[in-house]
């Protein structure tokens, strides 16, 4: 039987999935989003001036049409190794999976970060996001589920940000339709 190598690691006869990760901050200083309205108008939006802010650590899988998140309170090594033990569990059983990522300083192999056996980080070259499906995955939630809303409390921020998720990860199309990506597949 052939062997393939992926990171330093014998793929033998296992079957790989292409993941895609990155994180999205969400909170009441937010941004305004295009929105549709008639022509001259001029549609009020609401804006919270406040500073409370989650966290959506996020990667899908668009060939299987699955997802894999948590939400923390802040971004670092430590939120990156308990959403990399998420994403390992999501993996198809006996697959390997290569998670494309940007440089962030938390996703830097080595050190605090413990990368699971079954999956393989591929970092994207430096200002490089539309390299990123994650990216428009960030968009579309933002001006369909996260948009024009106030929140009061952290709590309601976490909530917001778990119906967004749930919302895209029930619906298996939409996964496909946005983070599918002809140079990102394998064929064996």
């Amino acid at each position: 039987m052939k062997e393939a190598f992926l990171g330093g690691t014998a793929l033998s006869g296992q079957p790989v999935e292409i993941w895609f990760q990155d994180e999205a901050r969400v909170g009441q200083k937010g941004g305004h989003t295009y929105i549709w309205a008639e022509k001259g108008s001029r549609p009020s939006m609401v804006r919270d001036n406040r500073h409370d802010s989650a966290y959506l650590l996020g990667a899908i899988c668009p060939a299987r049409a699955v997802g894999a998140a948590i939400i923390m309170p802040a971004v670092n090594a430590e939120a990156m190794n308990e959403h990399l033990k998420v994403i390992s569990a999501q993996v198809a059983r006996g697959a390997h999976a290569v998670l494309v990522l940007d440089g962030a300083g938390w996703h830097q192999p080595g050190g605090k970060l413990i990368v699971p056996k079954n999956i393989t980080l591929l970092q994207l070259p430096p200002y490089a996001p539309e390299l990123n499906p994650m990216e428009n995955v960030w968009q579309y939630l933002r001006q369909n589920k996260l948009c024009a809303l106030v929140w009061d409390t952290y709590d309601a921020i976490v909530q917001a940000c778990e119906d967004a998720w749930m919302f895209l990860v029930n619906d298996p199309a939409r996964i496909r339709s946005i983070g599918s990506r002809e140079w990102a597949s394998v064929n064996v």
